[in-house]
């Protein structure tokens, strides 16, 4: 499976948004923040903006902040919202995917992978990846 820059980038804007929820943040401050191309970043935003996983306001006051509460934002929605399908054989979906012969099982195999990914990210919200964080960062804890 290939978890494409856009999706990470996505995913690390949408963490710094939620761990900054009362303050507006700018593309600059958070392409700074995770070290990722600002230009690449820009247009990653718009995406999500699109979404709706993130509204904007212009201004000197303005920036980005999440568009849902971070309990309800997964990985799913910021994959999905970037990438669209999840996973694809040579860039078309798995739907109606049938092989003859021999490889007849082999399409039912990609769905099963398919579902367990959806499965792990959908599982995965934007809070859970902060708490998870938060956590490890305590005294007394060690980073495994």
């Amino acid at each position: 499976m290939h978890i494409s820059a856009k999706a990470d980038y996505a995913t690390r804007a949408l963490l710094e948004l939620a761990r900054e929820p009362d303050r507006p943040l700018t593309c600059e401050a958070i392409a700074s923040s995770q070290g990722v191309p600002f230009r690449f970043l820009k247009s990653v935003v718009g995406e999500l903006r699109r979404a709706g996983l993130v509204r904007s306001q212009r201004g000197c006051e303005g920036g980005y902040w999440l568009g849902g509460r971070a309990e309800e934002i997964t990985l799913l929605d910021v994959t999905r919202a970037v990438d669209g399908e999840l996973l694809t054989l040579r860039g078309e979906p798995l739907d109606g995917l049938d092989y003859p012969g021999a490889a007849t099982g082999l399409p039912d195999v990609y769905r099963r992978i398919e579902a367990d990914a959806s499965a792990v990210l959908r599982g995965v919200t934007l809070a859970s990846l902060l708490s998870s964080d938060a956590r490890e960062r305590q005294p007394g804890r060690s980073a495994a």
